[in-house]
């Protein structure tokens, strides 16, 4: 029997997750839907894909998806404290947060550059999204827009890898390439 490949689920969540924090910031839609997909399909769905990337011996995979599944539900968490007035967070505590993360990014595209172009140029928006958001939270908020724009396109990506790995395997071929290694 043949096993599913969890990265369908965790590139999905991801990917959601990251469109609508974006069109948030973009001021298209309120927190309510970002907290939502952050909690259950950015969060949860992504932790459960990298426990069983973990299982199928992917590392890269199980840290992503884990890692990343926690950023959602941590922002998620941050976000519902402010809202509720229990601990409230700065901007500049939660750019903090965002450097942590683009600290990891950083690490992730590295590792990315020896899986394949499509993953590489996922990593290599996240990176720039983070740093752009990283120095919107410490005094330049007019990246916001460039973050969300990167962003999106991010989140694209993502689904292009997603619906490559799912349409490919269906097909029995590669309709959708992913491109070669960066490096070998």
């Amino acid at each position: 029997m043949k096993n599913g490949n969890p990265a369908v689920v965790g590139l999905a969540g991801f990917g959601m997750t990251t469109l609508l924090l974006q069109f948030h910031n973009l001021g298209l839609i309120g927190w309510g839907p970002v907290l939502a997909m952050g909690i259950i399909f950015g969060g949860l769905a992504q932790l459960i894909a990298g426990f069983q990337e973990q299982k199928m011996g992917n590392n890269f995979g199980y840290s992503a998806f884990v890692s990343y599944g926690a950023f959602w539900i941590g922002l998620s968490i941050i976000k519902l404290l402010n809202h509720f007035d229990i601990y409230p967070t700065s901007g500049t505590d939660l750019g903090f947060y965002l450097i942590g993360w683009t600290l990891y990014t950083a690490i992730m595209f590295v590792a990315s550059l020896r899986i394949h172009r499509a993953m590489a140029f996922t990593f290599a928006t996240l990176l720039l999204g983070f740093i752009l958001l990283d120095l919107e939270h410490f005094g330049f908020p007019a990246l916001k827009t460039a973050a969300a724009i990167d962003l999106i396109i991010c989140a694209l990506a993502a689904w292009y890898m997603m619906a490559g790995i799912i349409i490919n395997d269906l097909a029995g071929k590669n309709i959708l390439p992913m491109g070669k290694k960066i490096i070998e």
